[in-house]
């Protein structure tokens, strides 16, 4: 039996659809649904085009109440009955409860080697610490910000006259490698962490 997935995107959804294209035949999960908290993101539209279901709960109508968003989120969510949950560029902070509620099954990508650089602008940040290296890291979602259980580390050097930028593209197509393989480790039952460099 595969196991169930849902991906939660914020915009274009390209983790997502790098995900999505690695859950071929000899993959131990499927994807179930597409979820978006803006119904502008360019994701649902290339999710649809694959043939997977999509949804939007727009968090806006909910603004200074995250508990009803999330009350919203997990509505959807369990329709699709999900075994694993991965966030994709999910641009919003998620409560201590709904994340209980998802504990184990939940995954993220964080684009930095965790535990440096946790939170936002990471790529200037690696480039202010004078870091010869860089990369992304997908880990457990637990209460603690970019603080789970990691799972896998992509590595790319930083080059000299980089910018945020530069490091930001070369990274991307790191991510899209490290997410599916680390996915398909997880779905499968393996807990060992992947790593990859850029050649």
């Amino acid at each position: 039996m595969k196991k169930r997935v849902a991906i939660l995107i914020s915009g274009g959804g390209s983790n997502m659809e790098a995900l999505v294209r690695d859950m071929k035949a000899s993959h131990p999960a499927e994807p179930v649904l597409v979820l978006a908290n803006n119904a502008d993101a360019g994701g649902l539209a290339k999710a649809a085009a694959r043939g997977i279901p999509t949804a939007t709960v727009d968090h806006r109508p909910f603004k200074g109440n995250r508990p009803a968003f999330e009350a919203a989120l997990t509505v959807e969510l369990e329709k699709a009955a999900p075994d694993i949950i991965c966030l994709a560029g999910f641009m919003r902070i998620l409560t201590p409860e709904f994340i209980a509620r998802w504990q184990g099954k939940m995954l993220n990508i964080h684009p930095s080697i965790l535990p440096l650089f946790r939170g936002l602008h990471t790529h200037q940040r690696a480039l202010d610490a004078g870091m010869a290296v860089h990369g992304c890291t997908v880990h457990e979602v637990t209460g603690e910000l970019d603080g789970g259980p990691i799972l896998g580390q992509a590595v790319i050097s930083v080059n000299a006259g980089d910018m945020p930028d530069d490091l930001a593209a070369r990274l991307l197509p790191m991510e899209h490698q490290l997410y599916p393989a680390v996915l398909r480790h997880f779905a499968a039952g393996e807990r060992g962490p992947v790593s990859l460099m850029a050649g």
